[in-house]
């Protein structure tokens, strides 16, 4: 975002001396700017009036940037940030300040937490209303419209320039943050919030300065009470990682609203992306009244909790203790505790035994009525491609010929070149087969070489049905049903 903004300046400044012409900035479908129309003008030698010109606006670039004495600071002094800058004023009477507002606002100086109507110090019945320097820099600067509204209710077009003394509270985070890091150095300003907590991800460069982000954070975003930054990668066991506390108080009991759905947890003990909103919808789309929904990774519901809210029959597994007991808890606190069955144990368990168990039943019964649909959910992008093996011979031979297959919504990372063909071919290997009803959806971008993808694909019959042997070539027994496997309905202390 940060060389989005400088681009987009940029260009306005171009703009301004004719360099450039763009009517507006447009974010397309493909996640790219552009500007429409866009045209390069050829031109001259610039004069020399011109070039005092682009000096000018070049200095006045800096003009809301914090003072410069904050580089390099290491704990955060708000007061070393004040400067005075000047900036220009029109001087209205207060009986038609209201009157004339509508007509500047688009000439009004925008800066958090800061007046833009002043007393003025000599006369009472007269205020300062404070416009952009960038915008306003002479009676020049007004247009035909405004000055016809000055003319009728006898304003003074006269820009005068006044003393104002910017403090910590009138910058924005990134020009706090640009000016304490070193130049040239990335400044990360953005962050997850979870509840009352945002979460950073900050490069090693940045960790100096840790607490002081944090704090800056902290300060500019109102209703966190928390800043946290993790400090290794995500675990793929319990798929939570370790976070250290930034700025503010170390509670990570947090609700977070989604989509509609309320969610409660501890997040520092259990996964949680509100990056992957969009998706959790996106899933929820495909569901119909009656469907069943098998979650093998379910963390604290964002999948499960939606499905059954239409309807679905769900079994929601995860093995993360922690987060089988938020899952609980927010069916619970969802009132869906009554269409999801809740379990607590491996992966390859739940699908050797659970989703065995009820995929045969279910396949029998919609083959016939054909009216719904079976889905399984593999959300664990780490590892849940190398988990497809187990839909090897789950079944025996298949009844008959036009049975109702089950829907796999499977989740990788990838860092190929090519990352639809990569988790197509990574899918095809464990499952031992070629696929032909796919489809490949990039979730996210969550590094510049790495993209979480989710390949959604009718699980074969000659893959689901078969023999299950061992390596002797001997059929494998039947495996139980894990004991820690329970209804939602079942009490569940949280």
């Amino acid at each position: 975002m940060r060389l989005i903004r400088q681009c987009y300046h940029s260009a306005v400044l171009l703009n301004s001396i004719g360099f450039i012409t763009f009517d507006k900035l447009v974010w397309n479908r493909s996640k790219q700017w552009f500007c429409e129309p866009f045209t390069f003008r050829t031109f001259q030698k610039l004069s020399g009036l011109a070039m005092m010109e682009i000096k000018e606006n070049s200095e006045n670039a800096g003009l809301f940037c914090p003072n410069p004495a904050v580089r390099g600071m290491v704990n955060l002094d708000r007061d070393a940030f004040s400067k005075t800058i000047q900036v220009p004023v029109l001087k209205i009477r207060k009986e038609i300040i209201n009157k004339v507002m509508k007509t500047l606002k688009h000439k009004l100086i925008h800066r958090p937490h800061l007046k833009r109507i002043g007393d003025d110090p000599k006369d009472d019945s007269i205020k300062n209303v404070m416009l952009d320097p960038f915008i306003v820099t002479s009676e020049d600067s007004f247009d035909d419209r405004d000055r016809e509204i000055f003319k009728q209710l006898d304003i003074s077009p006269q820009v005068l320039q006044v003393d104002l003394q910017l403090t910590y509270e009138n910058f924005k985070t990134d020009e706090i943050l640009e000016a304490v890091l070193p130049k040239g150095q990335d400044v990360t300003s953005s962050f997850s919030r979870v509840g009352h907590i945002a979460h950073m991800n900050l490069r090693d460069h940045q960790l100096p300065y840790k607490n002081l982000i944090g704090q800056v954070i902290l300060d500019k975003n109102p209703g966190l009470t928390s800043v946290v930054n993790k400090t290794n990668i995500i675990d793929s066991t319990y798929r939570n990682f370790q976070m250290e506390v930034l700025a503010g108080e170390e509670n990570m009991m947090t609700k977070v609203k989604e989509n509609g759905f309320t969610y409660e947890f501890d997040f520092s003990k259990v996964y949680w992306n509100s990056r992957l909103a969009t998706e959790h919808d996106r899933i929820a789309g495909f569901l119909k009244n009656g469907d069943v929904v098998f979650d093998v990774f379910a963390g604290v519901g964002p999948f499960a909790i939606p499905a059954a809210r239409r309807n679905c029959i769900v079994y929601a597994n995860d093995l993360n203790p922690e987060s089988y007991k938020w899952l609980v808890h927010n069916c619970k606190l969802n009132k869906v505790d009554k269409k999801v069955q809740a379990f607590n144990t491996d992966g390859r368990e739940f699908i050797r035994t659970v989703v065995k168990e009820e995929l045969s039943k279910y396949i029998k019964a919609f083959s016939t009525e054909r009216k719904h649909r079976l889905h399984v959910v593999m959300n664990l992008p780490a590892l849940a491609l190398e988990f497809l093996d187990t839909f090897r011979h789950l079944l025996p031979e298949e009844p008959h010929s036009e049975v109702v297959l089950p829907t796999v919504h499977c989740y990788g990372f990838s860092k190929d070149d090519n990352p639809e063909k990569e988790v197509k071919d990574r899918a095809e290997e464990m499952l031992g087969t070629t696929l032909k009803n796919y489809s490949i959806h990039l979730v996210r971008k969550v590094a510049p070489n790495k993209e979480m993808m989710c390949i959604s694909f009718e699980l074969p019959a000659e893959v689901l049905f078969g023999t299950q042997t061992n390596n002797e070539g001997e059929p494998v027994s039947k495996r139980p049903r894990t004991d820690k496997a329970c209804s939602v309905d079942s009490e569940a202390q949280v």
